[in-house]
């Protein structure tokens, strides 16, 4: 009777030991998913934008970096290129998935959705991700909203395409994810399919574009980043623009780099319409 009643309780012991186990890397992950950033845009804190650079050795490049993003386009240090011409990019609707990535929303292509081509590279459109407020600033005036349209090469070198926003009229591409940002900042879901996105629409108006050599606005912070930066300024509503930033974790409502210093860089600016795009640029201000 004593060796059955032994036999019970390590049998017990056993079955619980292996629950235990299995319950541990679930919670792990759950852990994982929920800790989402090893970084932050709050200044002053320990893993906060000053410190990107020394939180992580992979990530020394945030602090010691020559050629980090964002900045300001200021049109005074911008020379005029015609010779960068038109931007040659041909997006096509693809399969994608809205995702929040806890420190921002994005939009990530399963499909071909199109390339950009830069000086006979093709750079193929994998993601779209907005910032709030924007990141990069066009003669010291921030706006509302960034949107970067994110491409890789063959060769895993990276193109951007930046996009910025006024409070105004509702953005048409955002307003074909309203559905799916309203369900995030509920439910707090992670990633949800939505069929067919055309990039085509987030792509908006305007030819007149800064281009300069950057990095990544987030850890790591790898430079070699080409950076296109559109002129035209887009808008956006109050509504969509608080449905971006209720849709992001806790602390990550404004999530943008403060600038970088251009150093000795070259900022290129192409202009087919020199009257016109005055004239839009002093509507802006």
């Amino acid at each position: 009777m004593r060796s059955a009643r032994q036999l019970h309780h390590a049998v017990s012991a056993l079955l619980l030991l292996l629950l235990l186990s299995s319950v541990v890397p679930a919670d792990r992950a759950q852990q994982e998913i929920d800790d989402e950033s090893e970084f932050s845009y709050i200044r002053g804190a320990k893993n906060g934008p000053e410190n990107w650079g020394t939180f992580k050795e992979e990530w020394a490049t945030c602090g010691t970096g020559q050629m980090q993003s964002p900045i300001d386009l200021s049109d005074r240090r911008a020379s005029p290129s015609p010779d960068l011409g038109y931007l040659n990019h041909s997006y096509v609707p693809a399969d994608a998935s809205i995702v929040n990535r806890g420190h921002d929303i994005a939009v990530m292509f399963h499909g071909d959705a199109g390339s950009l081509s830069i000086d006979g590279t093709a750079y193929h459109l994998r993601q779209v991700h907005w910032h709030a407020p924007s990141e990069h600033r066009v003669n010291g005036r921030r706006y509302s909203l960034e949107l970067h349209m994110v491409h890789l090469s063959a060769q895993n070198k990276t193109a951007v395409i930046g996009l910025l926003y006024k409070i105004g009229r509702r953005d048409h591409f955002l307003h074909k994810l309203e559905p799916y940002l309203m369900r995030m900042a509920d439910m707090k879901e992670k990633e949800e399919k939505v069929g067919l996105v055309d990039p085509g629409e987030a792509r908006g108006d305007g030819e007149a574009y800064y281009r300069y050599m950057g990095s990544l606005t987030t850890p790591p912070c790898d430079e070699g980043v080409i950076w296109t930066v559109i002129k035209r300024v887009a808008t956006v509503s109050t509504d969509q623009l608080k449905l971006l930033t209720d849709a992001v974790h806790d602390g990550f409502e404004m999530n943008a780099r403060p600038l970088q210093k251009v150093n000795d860089r070259d900022i290129r600016f192409f202009c087919p319409d020199d009257d016109h795009e005055r004239y839009d640029a002093a509507a802006d201000h």
